[in-house]
């Protein structure tokens, strides 16, 4: 009997977690810090156009800004780091109004976001959140006659990019751009490597020398990862002096991520 009851409680214990565990997972992304932070930016963007955009059932903002350039070379996709938004004043907004500039039509995307103390670990789980999005993006390019494509992501927008990758291929796309590649948290290290060794488009691998450990301990297992993919385009870059964010350092990220592009 009390066998009985032990086997019972540790079943009941199991369905507990078991039952949190998809609780969390239905709970998702922070839909409603998600609309703060549009709400916060929309009618304070000066260059470019808040569009809104489905994923799926769920309408997300995303800024288009059109380059005046005769024959413009395409688009880029951006992807912001983990808890901010498109118009973010580091990384996000010089590269989506800078690259304007030198041709290309840019796209920048909110990404699905977590209360500001989430960690690398808790963001995992709302990672495939993210993939519809970027296939909105896609889609909403391509309707405009635009088919030259360039996917850029940063920070946690880089793992959110790369998980795209795995489900849907790199088909639609022209090139990756990878900014601050591989940064997660304390004791929570990536749980498998980044499937760069299978893509088949040019990747440009740009960091800080300045930037975060676990970006540095991992650059020369993305190199050989991009080796070995095999792409004679592909390069990896540091920008010397530059942190994770590339504070005070926006033209030179501006000018290593243009200069690559030129060479496409």
């Amino acid at each position: 009997m009390r066998m009985q009851r032990y086997r019972s409680g540790i079943r009941g214990a199991l369905a507990l977690i078991l039952s949190l565990l998809a609780g969390a997972v239905v709970a998702g992304s922070d839909l409603a810090r998600e609309q703060r932070l549009a709400d916060e930016i929309v009618d304070s963007i000066l260059d470019g156009d808040p569009l809104d955009l489905m994923a799926g059932s769920h309408e997300f903002l995303a800024i288009y800004t059109e380059t005046e350039v005769e024959k413009p070379r395409g688009a880029v996709i951006l992807l912001h780091g983990r808890g901010f938004h498109p118009d973010w004043a580091q990384v996000a907004q010089p590269l989506r109004v800078g690259l304007v500039e030198a041709g290309w039509h840019t796209l920048s995307l909110q990404m699905p976001v977590l209360n500001k103390e989430a960690k690398f670990y808790d963001y995992v789980s709302i990672f495939p959140e993210s993939y519809p999005r970027i296939e909105a993006a896609l889609d909403h390019l391509h309707q405009q006659g635009i088919n030259n494509i360039v996917l850029l992501a940063h920070s946690c927008g880089t793992h959110m990019a790369m998980g795209w990758f795995e489900k849907f291929g790199d088909q639609r796309i022209s090139a990756f751009v990878g900014i601050g590649m591989g940064a997660t948290d304390y004791r929570q290290p990536m749980e498998k490597p980044f499937p760069l060794d299978r893509l088949s488009v040019p990747i440009l691998d740009l960091y800080g020398g300045e930037d975060y450990p676990a970006v540095h301990r991992l650059a020369m297992e993305r190199s050989v990862a991009a080796d070995k993919a095999g792409h004679p385009k592909s390069l990896q870059r540091i920008v010397p002096g530059a942190d994770h964010y590339f504070i005070d350092k926006d033209d030179e990220l501006l000018n290593a991520v243009s200069a690559w592009l030129t060479t496409l």
